[in-house]
């Protein structure tokens, strides 16, 4: 092969490499402003498409004209990088104009709409165009400087542009928007191309020669003059197949790997390396076919029969990946390899039928060329394929997803190939075509009838833990295949679970007199939070419906006027309404009202403005999602609340990291003047938002005043205000300077920081809920710093179930009262070695027996002192402290004992400045103190500085102690004080958190 055309199909692999980095990045870009909705990817895919076939259609007219078609290429190619190094920036200003000005103007919903419809194509439709023109260019300008083995030609092209593209999908997902953002990414594809032009335009010097005659030997192929329109056909009808198969497979798929960012670009590289391998092997024959018609026509069949095949190991798929994710360590290369061994997946599934697929055009292609036709055909065969793609899609994903499911996208796809197959053996003349026919029929009929996926195994989420149900173990009461998730409803005894691509969104025990779940604790609480702390709302919007549940409790606010609930997938509206009569509000009161939609675009062209926003999306590792947990989204989402209006932000701390929930974190940070972090349990994250600081320097409004509410809170174990008040975390001007010590950026539309990195962390079941135990041991940190003059009304200590805080608390009354009652309470559920330290401490240090042991039960007053500092308040834990002061046996201890329990008394009753004296000293005379003693006087001191603004004292201490704190390793309390000195601009002194 001579040097200069072989470095042709080098450069137009680099081409087809840029080319999917624009599809997908495009998609990402638009779907933010279009929204996540199935008819806006559709529309997506369709403008990106349809501008491939126009330009493509525009080529192929006018080619013949041209006397050098690959510096016409080159022309198409530096218009395409030039467009992308600015497409960014004309993004942001297109759609800051359509928020700020256009939409708001529109009037009507409708407007609206095609305001961002137009807008959206003028975006992406001039490059699409472009990208069409390159496949004919390059293919027109290559033939007529090197004319021999066309066929050969035509196929290496196609391999070698499909090769890029699997590349470029994984190099983008995996490495360029990793390290570079969306918008870095965009211009590296840019550059590429603009390089591309350049060594292509030094490559194409002069004119072209004349184009080769067509071949003038008799075709065998009979009805030459109808030839052009039948193929034609053919590639638009097989085009639409593919990518019905496509939206197909990716769905079944989904649920075998999970359906996150990193799933979707391996399986969307295992279809374009199906295409790509089946050019290369068609390649090396396709210039020897004696009747490339009848030899498309077996391709067709065999395609559609394989694909329909993949029913048959779909099954099989389930028990594979159980394997595999028992079989791998949580680790970074365990990870590495379920990636690997999904890519695997993905290819045994797809690759069968698209390496026939990526023969089909090909052929079709030479098959035109050959009969005299022109190189006009090469355009019109690729624009009729991109238009059949185009209609594939839409039915796929619009109509026949949700009315006959993958099983029967997967047999519809089937019955077109094999019928184009069928269709091309009568038209190309093949020997013996009706027993083919017959044959082919047989199996189709065989595959369709007998070969139908198991709704068990597909509701199962096997990806996450290896679990896989089977019929007796659970009962599935619904099961649809939606336009954008696969949803199901699963009994598991009393309990009802809803789960959408086999990923539980929430369930609900329907036994009124049965354990309640920690689900429901989550839902009710995110729907009276934001009423806790801002009563007199009358307008909620609430995204994502899950169980209904939240909807349900903010309607039973007697004030509340609308309630609505924004869901993208009807029929997980239609399977909630399963769990009546526990969501009834959601369906029958008249206020709440449930639109499909998606956030965004709903919130613009609503024109609306709400009290109260809430955002209970999916978790983050699905793919999409991690774009209601960005900066941009928190910026778009406060033009809708009203003055004094507030976010609620539900927020996993399972499957997650302390680092990605402080990027979260800092996106929320910077949209938001102020927030305050609850925990609904030890699972689940709730953060309220809003502009307002009154809104979160005031006591929580009681919301127990409602009826309606009471029912609902008392339901889910909580019986009071305090049980509301005992789950804050902390606010602001205390979390965020924690959160910045993680280094993580704000996640980003742009950056994805969270998306790029939640599914692994899924894999590897990591965890952050020890977040929710900051303060609980042994010294209140935040409550010292905060300084808050609200005081915490007392709890029931009923809903002890998921959160730790709870059982602490209930521990801490009873330690009060046994220590500070003459006659000591009967002990609940009293752990034995707390049981033993309350004994001893009450036994030697208040009633004075055997004193002379103070060594054994100092280590108890110790471990009492961590329990009641935490959690009782200062004037219950001064109590238990004056109570041992008061004991005879004190006035005994020496001085370096008596520093201990003054230091206790220090941060029971919140004296600061006693704890700044005191545990520095300790810190210095107490020898051979554990790591966990240092910590927790390190805590206790820097606490105490802290709050009465002793920085740079702080700066010292810390110097002094870090290093022998951290050699376990630095907790989240000393953590979140090294934030406050950082914050503070102490950061140049200060040795660093590890």
């Amino acid at each position: 092969m001579p040097a200069r055309r072989l470095l042709l199909f080098v450069l137009f692999t680099a081409s087809g490499f840029a080319g999917l980095i624009y599809e997908s990045l495009w998609s990402h870009y638009l779907k933010l402003f279009l929204g996540h909705a199935a008819y806006a990817q559709t529309l997506v895919l369709a403008l990106f498409m349809g501008g491939m076939a126009v330009g493509a259609w525009l080529v192929s007219r006018r080619t013949s004209r041209s006397r050098n078609l690959l510096r016409g290429y080159a022309y198409v190619e530096a218009l395409v990088g030039l467009s992308a190094i600015f497409f960014h920036d004309v993004f942001l200003q297109a759609t800051g104009a359509a928020y700020d000005i256009w939409l708001p103007q529109a009037g009507h919903e409708v407007v609206a709409h095609a305001i961002k419809w137009s807008l959206a194509a003028l975006l992406i439709l001039p490059q699409s165009i472009l990208l069409g023109m390159t496949f004919p260019l390059m293919t027109g300008g290559l033939l007529r400087r090197h004319p021999e083995r066309p066929g050969e030609a035509i196929a290496l092209l196609y391999f070698t542009n499909s090769l890029g593209a699997a590349a470029g999908v994984l190099a983008g997902g995996f490495l360029f928007v990793w390290k570079l953002g969306l918008p870095g990414s965009m211009q590296l594809a840019g550059w590429i191309n603009l390089a591309l032009a350049l060594a292509v335009w030094l490559l194409a010097p002069g004119r072209d020669p004349l184009p080769a005659p067509p071949a003038t030997d008799a075709s065998k192929d009979r009805g030459g003059g109808a030839m052009v329109p039948v193929l034609l056909l053919v590639a638009l009808f097989t085009g639409a197949a593919s990518f019905i198969y496509e939206i197909a497979w990716i769905r079944m798929l989904s649920l075998v790997l999970g359906a996150s960012t990193h799933s979707f670009e391996l399986m969307l590289s295992a279809f374009i390396l199906g295409l790509a391998l089946g050019g290369l092997w068609i390649r090396f024959r396709i210039d020897r076919l004696r009747r490339p018609l009848v030899f498309l026509a077996v391709v067709q069949v065999l395609m559609g029969l394989l694909a329909l095949s993949t029913l048959v190991v779909y099954d099989a798929l389930f028990d594979v990946m159980q394997e595999i994710v028992r079989g791998l360590a949580r680790t970074d290369p365990g990870y590495v390899m379920f990636l690997a061994a999904s890519h695997g997946i993905a290819l045994a599934v797809m690759l069968p039928a698209t390496f026939c697929a990526g023969m089909t055009l090909p052929l079709i292609t030479y098959t035109l060329l050959r009969e005299g036709h022109g190189e006009a055909s090469i355009g019109r065969v690729y624009a009729a394929n991109t238009l059949g793609s185009i209609a594939g899609v839409a039915f796929a994903a619009q109509i026949g997803m949700p009315w006959i499911g993958v099983h029967g996208l997967m047999v519809t796809g089937a019955a077109i190939d094999v019928g184009l197959g069928l269709l091309l053996l009568w038209y190309g003349g093949a020997r013996w075509p009706l027993p083919t026919a017959c044959a082919a029929s047989a199996a189709f009929t065989v595959l369709a009838m007998t070969a139908a996926p198991d709704i068990y195994k597909m509701s199962s989420g096997v990806f996450r833990r290896g679990d896989l149900f089977r019929p007796g173990e659970v009962d599935i009461v619904y099961y649809r295949d939606g336009r954008t998730t696969s949803v199901a409803m699963l009994r598991f005894g009393d309990d009802l679970s809803l789960r959408t691509n086999g990923k539980s969104d929430g369930a609900i025990n329907m036994n009124d007199d049965g354990p309640r779940i920690a689900d429901e604790m989550t839902m009710v609480l995110t729907a009276a939070l934001p009423l806790a702390h801002k009563p007199d709302a009358t307008a909620a919007a609430i995204i994502g419906i899950g169980t209904g549940l939240t909807t349900h409790t903010m309607a039973a606010l007697e004030t509340m006027e609308r309630v609505e609930t924004i869901e993208i997938e009807p029929f997980m509206a239609e399977a909630s309404r399963l769990f009546a009569p526990r969501n009834a509000n959601a369906f029958a009161d008249p206020k709440s009202v449930i639109v499909f939609d998606d956030a965004r675009t709903r919130f613009s062209t609503g024109n609306r403005k709400y009290d109260v926003i809430v955002s209970e999306p999916s978790n983050p590792w699905v793919s999409g999602v991690s774009s209601l947990f960005t900066r941009e989204f928190y910026q778009h989402v406060k033009r809708y609340l009203k003055d004094g209006g507030v976010l609620t932000q539900w927020f996993q701390l399972y499957e997650i990291t302390p680092t990605l929930v402080a990027s979260v974190m800092t996106a929320l940070g910077e949209a938001f003047e102020d927030y305050a972090i609850y925990a609904a349990n030890d699972g689940d994250l709730l953060i309220v938002a809003g502009d307002d600081p009154r809104v979160f320097r005031q006591p929580l409004a009681d919301v127990f005043v409602s009826p309606g509410l009471t029912v609902e809170l008392r339901r889910v174990h909580i019986d009071r205000i305090g049980d509301i008040e005992l789950r804050r975390i902390g606010g602001k001007a205390v979390m965020a300077p924690f959160f910045a010590t993680f280094e993580a950026p704000a996640n980003s539309d742009f950056h994805p920081y969270l998306d790029l990195r939640a599914a692994r962390h899924r894999f590897m079941q990591s965890s952050a809920r020890e977040l929710t135990q900051i303060g609980q041991d042994g010294v209140p940190v935040v409550d010292l710093i905060e300084n808050r003059a609200i005081e915490r009304r007392a709890p029931s200590f009923v809903g002890e179930d998921y959160l730790r805080a709870v059982d602490l608390a209930r521990r801490g009354a009873y330690a009060h009262a046994f220590l500070t009652t003459e006659t000591p309470p009967v002990p609940r559920a009293i752990p034995m070695q707390l049981q033993k330290d309350l004994e001893l401490l009450r036994l030697r240090g208040i009633d004075c027996h055997d004193t002379e042991r103070f060594d054994i039960w100092r280590q108890s007053a110790y471990q009492v002192a961590k329990l009641v500092n935490s959690t009782l308040s200062p004037a219950e834990a001064g109590a238990v402290w004056k109570r041992v002061a008061a004991a005879p046996c004190y006035a005994r201890l020496d001085d370096l004992d008596r520093d201990w329990f003054r230091l206790y008394t220090a941060i029971g009753t919140r004296d600061t400045a006693t704890m700044a004296e005191v545990a520095p000293r300790l810190l210095e005379r107490v020898p051979d103190l554990l790591s966990s003693q240092v910590q927790y006087l390190l805590t206790a001191g820097l606490a105490g500085l802290v709050a009465q603004g002793e920085l740079d004292a702080g700066v010292r201490l810390w110097n002094a102690h870090a290093t022998a704190a951290s050699r376990a390793s630095i907790d989240l309390n000393l953590r979140l004080l090294f934030g406050q000195l950082a914050a503070a601009g102490k950061t140049e002194t200060v040795s660093p958190v590890r």
